[in-house]
């Protein structure tokens, strides 16, 4: 990670996860605006981020690209993977190399070499001990992260964990999981708006989750509350 700006951007991000613990923010974009900084940080190709629902099952949650989305979900479907071993360990997780993803999850690599990805990394979203999540890295260069990235990458996803779980000061574990499934619940509406962003406007995925955060921002709402009027068809999709 070079020094000045990238430090600069981590210190900056980590205020602006901070600054989550007020009342009322909205957690998937929160999540999505989180990836897009992480991925400038890192020189990453593409982020994501997987949480866990209260059943204990990974939901992809936010990822800066359709591509990398698709690629998470192939990982949860396989039921391997760096994202799900850093989850189940809660220990940071690298692979600098095509054949080091190969010899380690069989099943996900064939995807990710499809995809362009040279190299992924992971490191858990924990809360005490109890891990909740990843925090996940794919380059389309080969490479493990450095130390000081992997603890600048740690940092981000400690203290965007606390903002997970407590807008103001949530101790409560069955608190915790039911802000992790509303959540869950908002990322299904989104990517139902989406949907219907995309069907209605003829635009990609990713262009349409542009155009449902502008409607939320021209209406000063959340990108949740405003995906769930376009789905009960209370905000026009009329361009």
């Amino acid at each position: 990670m070079p020094t000045t700006t990238h430090e600069q951007m981590l210190l900056e991000t980590l205020t602006a996860v901070a600054d989550t613990l007020v009342d009322d923010f909205d957690i998937v974009e929160f999540l999505h605006d989180l990836v897009e900084r992480c991925a400038a940080i890192f020189d990453a190709v593409d982020v994501g981020i997987v949480l866990a629902d209260p059943h204990g099952d990974l939901v992809v949650m936010a990822s800066t690209s359709e591509r990398m989305h698709l690629i998470e979900a192939l990982q949860l479907s396989a039921g391997d993977g760096p994202c799900m071993e850093s989850y189940t360990t809660g220990s940071a997780i690298t692979a600098g190399t095509l054949d080091d993803i190969q010899s380690r999850w069989p099943a996900f690599a064939e995807g990710v070499g499809e995809s362009g990805y040279q190299s992924v990394h992971a490191v858990p979203l924990r809360l005490q001990s109890e891990t909740i999540g990843s925090l996940n890295f794919f380059s389309d260069r080969a490479g493990e992260l450095g130390p000081s990235d992997v603890r600048a990458a740690q940092t981000i996803a400690d203290v965007a964990t606390i903002g997970l779980v407590q807008q103001r000061t949530v101790r409560e574990a069955s608190v915790a999981r039911d802000q992790l499934q509303l959540a869950v619940k908002a990322r299904v509406l989104i990517e139902q708006a989406k949907g219907a962003i995309a069907h209605s406007r003829t635009v990609d995925m990713e262009t349409a989750w542009d155009i449902l955060r502008d409607l939320a921002r021209s209406r000063r709402a959340s990108v949740s509350d405003t995906a769930r009027g376009i789905i009960d068809r209370v905000v026009p999709l009329d361009a």
